[in-house]
């Protein structure tokens, strides 16, 4: 376009490109719910907030850092405004050779330093999965399709255990299973009821 900045030579015009690229999530829908029937699954972005949310709670309970747990839940699916979101049944089907690591530096290849540093140190953080704060964030990401599963059994949604009995399944931390059970002992409304109105 002509009279415009080239990433490459502006910083904040770099960002700004990386900031509508992540703007993708937001319209991406987590793809597996159709398979179980859900018309209108809720998009990456909505379920990377809770995933983030999530993250942060579990890693206070657990003696981690909050913040970092959520930084780690907040790029954990960044990957697929490339990629988008294949649901398991596909995976064997795709070849993919470059893991999220290798998507990620190509995402922030343009962006300055600190700030492709801050995205690759997250997203290679929490794909080791060496740090609590990376376990507590990957517990998040189960626990939130778990919640998510439930909200849509609850709604109607039949064909969602498989996705309950996985996640439960999957988790690591003692807060994380705790929060499960708890969800599956009770009612996605129990909030509702509770608050004063």
């Amino acid at each position: 376009m002509p009279g415009s900045v080239s990433p490459m030579t502006d910083p904040a015009a770099a960002v700004a490109d990386f900031a509508h690229e992540m703007g993708v999530l937001k319209r991406l829908r987590r793809a597996g719910w159709w398979q179980a029937g859900v018309r209108d699954p809720e998009s990456v972005a909505e379920h990377s907030l809770r995933v983030a949310q999530l993250a942060a709670l579990i890693a206070a309970e657990e003696g981690a850092d909050p913040a970092r747990a959520a930084y780690l839940g907040l790029w954990h699916d960044s990957q697929e405004t490339r990629t988008t979101d294949l649901p398991h049944t596909a995976r064997p089907y795709v070849t993919r050779t470059a893991g999220n690591e290798a998507i990620t530096r190509d995402q922030v290849a343009h962006l300055p330093d600190a700030a492709a540093r801050t995205v690759t140190n997250a997203v290679a953080e929490y794909e080791a999965r060496q740090t609590l704060e990376a376990r507590c964030a990957k517990d998040a990401d189960k626990l939130e399709c778990l919640l998510q599963a439930l909200e849509y059994r609850a709604a109607g949604h039949q064909h969602v255990q498989a996705w309950i009995d996985s996640s439960r399944a999957g988790l690591t931390t003692s807060f994380a299973a705790r929060v499960a059970d708890a969800a599956l002992a009770g009612s996605t409304m129990t909030w509702h009821d509770q608050a004063r109105c």
